[in-house]
């Protein structure tokens, strides 16, 4: 029963977004804002083959000597295997800080 859903999800996925005649994907949607009062941006986009991906980001800390940006994101795809990948972070002056069901945690 299982191995039936995990096929019938893989075929609507197949067969939902438009086929580009090259097999590759099509973007969507793509939407973006380049904030550059407050020094930051936002983009978001999907494509045709369900990778879905949003970040954000703002800079902190402004006018001292340890300004940075703290960005904040999201993106998902569907894996070989059949399995959804996503993974949700965050990256500041400490490094990148991914966190998702398949990423082993510390």
């Amino acid at each position: 029963m299982k191995s039936f859903i995990v096929l019938a999800v893989l075929v609507a996925a197949a067969l939902a977004g438009p086929v580009n005649p090259d097999g590759e994907a099509v973007i969507l949607r793509y939407d973006a804002d380049n904030n550059s009062e407050q020094g930051g941006y936002e983009y978001a986009y999907e494509t045709s083959n369900g990778i879905l991906a949003h970040e954000e980001a703002r800079s902190v800390d402004i006018g001292t000597e340890v300004q940075s940006l703290f960005v904040q994101g999201e993106f998902q795809y569907l894996g070989t295997d059949g399995v959804l990948y996503r993974v949700t972070y965050t990256a500041d002056k400490d490094g990148f800080h991914p966190l998702g069901d398949h990423i082993p945690q510390a």
